[in-house]
């Protein structure tokens, strides 16, 4: 039983740190897009930056989601029911 509680911990600490590291990245790598088009196309500048902040948006969101997750997993773990049941027999 501890060992599917440590793989739930070490589970829910990948996900929010890779879901992290892969929103950090997407959100520099479009806002380096960005700055460039806008460089390019100054005349733009307006519409592409509220493309730029509603697609920010979503990538935080599917990180929080992901965080939410993790952390329903590490608090209210559905598999320890089961384990438990398994363990009694």
């Amino acid at each position: 039983m501890v060992e599917v509680i440590s793989f739930v911990a070490l589970a829910a600490g990948l996900i929010i740190g890779l879901g992290a590291f892969g929103a950090c990245i997407g959100i520099g790598i479009m806002g380096s897009k960005y700055l460039e088009s806008a460089a390019r196309q100054p005349e733009l500048m307006n519409e592409l930056q509220t493309k730029m902040f509603l697609l920010a948006g979503l990538i935080d969101a599917a990180f929080i989601i992901g965080t939410g997750i993790a952390l329903w997993f590490a608090t209210a773990n559905p598999f320890l029911g089961q384990l438990a049941a398994v363990a009694g027999k």
